[in-house]
């Protein structure tokens, strides 16, 4: 399912990632990969839940997207928890983060299913529970104008600093994936700007050995 990069080009990835928090693994997804992932999000996403509502413990931001939240996708898609576990996945990411990656424990929060698919839909500020969020892209706005971006500031964890100087905003495309430092880096996701667009993306949260257990409530709230 997985296109890896080379032992060469990690090592500049892992620069990356260190200097930024962020680090983009554009094709990540086999065009197989791509393909049976994307079966597994439309099939799983009649049983998501839609989600219109302010996060009250990240500064009451924006939530108008449909969920799945992992335990369901355990239950239903062998296909998305055998990737979460794969261990040449698990070796990238801690070649990448530069210390050894484990699974999260908390069954709802591991692996996430988020479709934003209405004209205003977004998943507004915030920071994750855990250390490291692997994104992956199965649909996405064709440009940026669409929306559906990546918006994040390297340097600061604050909710505010995405209104200030130094926040980033990224496009990917189907296929396409992102490590994000996600407990330390302030993030969210730019609003749909049109119908008919759509951003689909599996979200796999990862920690380090010993820590494993929530910080927020978020995870609850949204995907329970």
């Amino acid at each position: 399912m997985l296109s890896l990069p080379s032992p060469t080009h990690q090592q500049s990835l892992r620069r990356w990632f260190s200097a930024d928090r962020y680090v983009a693994l554009p094709g990540l997804l086999s065009s197989t990969g791509l393909a049976t992932l994307g079966a597994e999000a439309r099939r799983l996403e009649a049983e998501g839940v839609r989600r219109d509502f302010r996060m009250p413990c990240m500064a009451d931001s924006p939530r108008h997207m449909t969920t799945l939240g992992g335990h369901r996708i355990a239950d239903a898609s062998p296909a998305i928890t055998g990737l979460y576990e794969d261990r040449q996945l698990r070796r990238l990411l801690s070649s990448l983060h530069g210390e050894a990656v484990v699974a999260v424990h908390d069954p709802v929060e591991r692996h996430v299913l988020n479709v934003l698919h209405r004209p205003g839909d977004t998943h507004g500020a915030h920071t994750d529970d855990y250390p490291l969020a692997l994104v992956l892209f199965l649909e996405a706005p064709p440009s940026p104008v669409g929306g559906g971006l990546l918006e994040f500031h390297p340097d600061r964890s604050d909710l505010d600093a995405l209104d200030a100087p130094g926040t980033r905003r990224v496009h990917h495309r189907p296929g396409d994936g992102y490590l994000l430092r996600s407990d330390r880096t302030a993030h969210r996701v730019t609003p749909l700007t049109r119908p008919g667009l759509r951003r689909t993306v599996l979200n796999f949260a990862y920690t380090t050995p010993g820590r494993q257990g929530a910080t927020t409530s978020s995870a609850s709230l949204l995907y329970d």
